[in-house]
């Protein structure tokens, strides 16, 4: 898939104690970042300018720690520093701010607790458990979640949807769809599709209210399922994966592409969003190696896995014709672009589908 054999960032190819330094202290404008969010720094600026006094004041913090956080915000491009006044970026006065109507707050609220998720990573080595294993999985946090995870793909979903051709399709099943933004978006690019999203209720409700004011709701239906250990009813032309492979371990992944291949109809498509692994060793993408520190904090068997090892799975469920779909750069969720893998046109062999009672898990981070 990768002419070159490490495929992706090499930005961080440690060779020298220099490289090594730079690399620990790289967390430095992540924590100004984090501190500005936690001090609700965005939303209290607005869309005013400010001299460091006044808003200090406003905030109740002190003069000196508020004008060098506001130094370093304007110099990484949040503010913008005009002699002794601040006044926020579009950026910061818009997704940043409270007030705003574009505020994506449930998805920094998930990506700024990470800090501290991060700082406990030994235990979870140690342990090979997540952070919170012993939990529930409330409604209201998976409510909480399913939110962040649509405003993490608001911009994305189209994008993708533009690229993907479902002209002959007329049934898609968003397969833990979660919020249904994917779902929203292949139903907005394609008039004659019908489209479920497929997650527990609480996420389906969340679902349900974003699709409310929406112009093609009534071309979407839900469908409450546990997709580790219930058979998918319906059967359907296109199946929508994405960003729920990395949740669950290789053999959950491949009983649910079983499942999937029952559901689909003679030369349907199964279509995975994923952070996968291109080169040979399973090293690259950066981003995707990295990621699996996020399942290994966060799930109780989930990883990040290679596209070839994907392929394989696909292949012992049933599907053929498994290719790539590359992304326009900069349009990707992941980098690498999207594996698609279709059912067999004609003497569609029925596949042995392996229950179990696995729980279906909880995902704290798609970040």
């Amino acid at each position: 898939m990768c002419e070159d054999d490490r495929c992706g960032s090499v930005s961080r190819q440690l060779s020298t104690f220099d490289d090594f330094r730079n690399a620990i202290t790289a967390y430095r404008l992540p924590r100004v970042l984090i501190a500005a969010i936690e001090l609700n720094l965005f939303t209290a600026i607005g869309t005013q300018a400010w001299a460091i006094p006044d808003l200090a004041r406003d905030m109740k913090v002190s003069e000196r720690g508020l004008a060098i956080l506001c130094r370093i915000l304007a110099m990484a491009g949040l503010l913008k520093k005009q002699g002794e006044i601040y006044r926020s970026s579009r950026l910061g006065a818009t997704a940043l701010n409270a007030r705003h109507p574009a505020y994506r707050g449930d998805y920094l609220r998930l990506i700024t607790s990470h800090w501290a998720d991060w700082g406990r990573l030994p235990e979870s080595v140690k342990s090979g458990l997540p952070l919170d294993h012993d939990e529930l999985d409330e409604p209201d946090y998976r409510r909480q979640f399913t939110w962040a995870m649509h405003h993490r793909t608001l911009e994305t979903a189209p994008k993708i949807a533009a690229q993907i051709g479902l002209r002959d399709a007329r049934t898609l099943l968003d397969l833990g769809g979660g919020p249904g933004t994917y779902a929203m978006a292949f139903l907005t690019k394609n008039p004659s599709l019908r489209a479920t999203v497929c997650d527990r209720p609480a996420a389906l409700d969340v679902a349900k209210e974003i699709a409310s004011t929406h112009k093609a709701a009534a071309r979407l239906s839900y469908l409450p399922l546990d997709i580790l250990t219930e058979a998918i009813p319906g059967i359907y032309d296109v199946i929508w994966y994405s960003n729920v492979l990395h949740i669950y371990s290789p053999q959950d992944n491949q009983a649910l592409f079983r499942r999937a291949f029952a559901a689909l109809n003679p030369g349907g498509r199964l279509l995975i969003q994923d952070a996968f692994l291109h080169d040979r060793e399973g090293l690259f993408p950066e981003e995707a190696s990295l990621f699996a520190i996020s399942m290994l904090l966060f799930t109780e068997r989930g990883n990040t896995y290679s596209a070839a090892e994907t392929r394989a799975w696909l292949t012992d469920a049933g599907f053929e014709r498994i290719k790539v779909l590359r992304m326009k750069k900069g349009t990707e969720d992941w980098e690498g672009g999207i594996l698609e893998a279709r059912s067999p046109e004609t003497n569609k062999k029925t596949p042995v589908l392996r229950t179990g009672s696995v729980k279906h898990l909880r995902p704290r981070s798609l970040s």
